[in-house]
């Protein structure tokens, strides 16, 4: 009986900083976009909002999607797959 409950509070733990991070990289993106950080805050806010609150599986997408902008390139030149790119 006390496992379920340990499971459930490291499940929500880890939801919560998967979502932390998502909302950290998508401040980090709009704020390259835009240039100003008070408008980065308030646009990163409420699409974190929506997306977590409205459909929560998606930030297993974003986390998919941040995982391979950050570590792709280096996945695609292990795996011997090289892009027509620079």
């Amino acid at each position: 009986m006390f496992y379920p409950l340990l499971l459930q509070t490291i499940n929500q733990d880890i939801e919560l900083a998967l979502i932390l991070v998502f909302f950290v990289w998508l401040f980090a993106w709009t704020k390259g976009q835009l240039g100003d950080p008070k408008l980065a805050v308030i646009i990163a806010a409420i699409v974190a909002y929506l997306t977590v609150y409205s459909h929560p599986e998606l930030i297993w997408i974003a986390v998919i999607i941040l995982f391979f902008v950050t570590y792709g390139k280096g996945l695609l030149q292990a795996f011997g797959i090289e892009g027509k790119g620079k």
